[in-house]
């Protein structure tokens, strides 16, 4: 087994040493913790290269040995146990190289911006967008993240057209990040008198919270109107012209927020999202520009994508990217979605593993 090329990651750890050696080097706290997290990780990687490096010295002499003529029962015994358990620890140390090799994702701990759209199916896709948003924030309640509706369109039934929700708190974009695509219920709606099962669908789309020093907007290139909000809303919120409407004329991305009284923190509200809409149109351009990877990736980013079915007679969950199914589809819509994130997680893993060791 050979051992992991990582000639650039021990250049890489000699210019973290250098920044590190810096007399300024902790006037920037933040940069200065992330710059000691990947110093420690290239040497740990570092040491587990020297580890394989003497591991594999050792099956080479215990082979030699196993090729000796004059080597005796008793030695040969102990060279064969000395090779297997030194393969073993070389796969071993191999995979955990390989992890450390994996770049991270700098958007991980990013706070998330949250959007989920009813799709195909009229009133009943409104409900089982409804149901997701419920889902969604159960499961980050029981994460101890913060939510902060930015944005809701309810349809004539109860249920939700259109609601844009920002969650704060740890690794939320780590966690929600394969969340984006298409999501497809089949169930027997309630205002069906024959009992048949119906299918619909709702679109969500997870996109990192961009903060302002990662997307410059000129003031020139936006076009702001303010309206009067419409629809369900506290006292007084479609009394006064609080609704803002944001154009990004370059890009063509319009938000609009309604869900505060006040104008100006609609339009705080509308910003964050619009930044964030730039930033992963941003992202998505740049991975389309090496779409020769995209075969390693499982459905990040893509809201065209049906990613999930969720058949309610059947207490069935099925994630297509991935063929997972689950039986448990009550505890699932009460939030209980640690299991798939873990499968998910671990595929995206798997699959950079495999990249790495193709290379």
């Amino acid at each position: 087994m050979d051992i992991p090329d990582i000639t650039k990651f021990r250049a890489r750890y000699k210019e973290l040493e250098e920044q590190i050696g810096h007399s300024d080097f902790y006037s920037d706290r933040k940069t200065a913790m992330a710059v000691s997290r990947e110093h420690q990780k290239m040497g740990t990687l570092l040491e587990k290269e020297q580890q394989m490096a003497k591991i594999l010295t050792n099956i080479e002499s215990s082979k030699a040995i196993l090729a000796d003529p004059s080597s005796d029962g008793e030695l040969c015994e102990l060279a064969e146990e000395e090779i297997n358990d030194g393969q073993r620890l070389v796969e071993k140390l191999r995979g955990e190289m390989l992890m450390l090799m994996i770049p991270p994702d700098p958007s991980d701990s990013r706070n998330t911006v949250f959007e989920i759209r009813a799709g195909t199916g009229g009133e009943e896709a409104s409900l089982f967008a409804a149901d997701l948003y419920r889902m969604y924030t159960k499961f980050a309640e029981s994460m101890g993240w913060k939510i902060e509706v930015m944005s809701t369109s309810v349809s004539d039934t109860g249920g939700i057209k259109e609601v844009i929700f920002l969650i704060s708190g740890e690794d939320v974009y780590k966690f929600l990040k394969f969340e984006s695509g298409v999501h497809r219920v089949q169930r027997v709606p309630v205002t069906e008198a024959n009992g048949r099962i119906h299918t619909s669908a709702a679109t969500v789309a997870v996109l990192p919270e961009a903060e302002e020093i990662d997307i410059t907007i000129s003031p020139d290139d936006l076009e702001i109107s303010v309206c009067r909000a419409s629809g369900p809303g506290g006292q007084g919120v479609n009394t006064t012209d609080s609704a803002v409407q944001i154009l990004h004329k370059p890009s063509g991305v319009t938000v609009y927020c309604a869900d505060e009284r006040s104008q100006q923190k609609n339009k705080v509200k509308a910003m964050k999202v619009l930044r964030s809409r730039l930033l992963q149109q941003k992202e998505e351009e740049e991975r389309a520009k090496y779409a020769q990877t995209r075969k390693n990736q499982i459905g990040l980013g893509d809201r065209s994508e049906r990613i999930r079915t969720y058949n309610i007679p059947q207490n069935r969950l099925t994630d297509h990217r991935i063929g997972l199914t689950l039986y448990s589809l009550p505890q699932i819509m009460e939030g209980e979605i640690g299991e798939i994130i873990d499968a998910l997680q671990k595929a995206d893993l798997r699959a950079k593993i495999e990249s790495l060791g193709d290379q």
